[in-house]
């Protein structure tokens, strides 16, 4: 591993140690404690703001998610880190090695349920140069993982927003990509539902409907439709 990826690489451990820390001292902690537990892997400023504060902390997605789940951020799809939960939120996540997106699979067919936004033309506004270890990458960093489990993800032909069905709703997308392959795919080509095993996948080709804007009304059901993909995943 390089210096600039081993130097991302323990930032997003940072990020993930003070995120976990930030969380086991809220104030929410005791009403969590019977909420099912969401890991939460991501390259997305949803925990901290682009400054990476605490005043900045708790973007509109993570509040929405922790109205529901008891919300446990990892930084990387190992063992001990997978064995937190059964059910798994990977937001445009970081690239991950080929050891551990091999434990990622082997997690999912034993039973493991994951969500995966992986977007290959990420429009997220961002104040940090390209090339900072902090800013998401512009597409999804895919090592085989879809590849592997039967998919193709295409970036757009143009640029611009889309509105696309997700868990019911209308939502409002960014620049979102296409998926093609062996899993259930729908008709707008923006979502695939693999059943993996014993476990289940599911693919959404766009994470800017994560940065939900108030002003636009096509974006009002984008948090209602990540949360009926994540119920559906969920374990009964």
């Amino acid at each position: 591993m390089n210096r600039a990826r081993l130097g991302a690489a323990l930032l997003v451990i940072l990020v993930v140690a003070a995120a976990a820390f930030a969380f086991d001292h809220s104030p929410s902690r005791e009403s969590a404690k019977n909420r099912p537990t969401l890991l939460l892997l991501t390259s997305l400023p949803l925990i901290f703001g682009e400054d990476f504060s605490l005043e900045s902390a708790g973007s509109p997605a993570l509040k929405a998610l922790q109205d529901r789940y008891k919300v446990v951020p990892i930084s990387v799809t190992d063992g001990p880190e997978l064995a937190k939960g059964k059910l798994l939120l990977m937001a445009h996540p970081p690239a991950q090695t080929a050891e551990n997106l091999v434990i990622l699979d082997r997690w999912v067919e034993r039973g493991g349920r994951v969500l995966l936004l992986a977007d290959p033309m990420l429009e997220w506004p961002s104040k940090r140069p390209l090339g900072d270890p902090l800013r998401p990458s512009p597409m999804f960093m895919d090592t085989g993982l879809l590849q592997h489990w039967g998919l193709r993800l295409e970036a757009p032909d143009e640029r611009g927003p889309r509105v696309r069905k997700l868990g019911g709703y209308d939502v409002l997308t960014i620049s979102p990509g296409s998926l093609a392959g062996n899993c259930p795919i729908s008709t707008d080509r923006l979502v695939a539902r693999c059943s993996i095993g014993k476990g289940r996948a599911t693919i959404v080709a766009d994470a800017d409907l994560l940065d939900s804007s108030e002003r636009d009304p096509n974006a009002a059901h984008n948090l209602d439709a990540l949360a009926e993909e994540l119920a559906a995943l969920s374990p009964k």
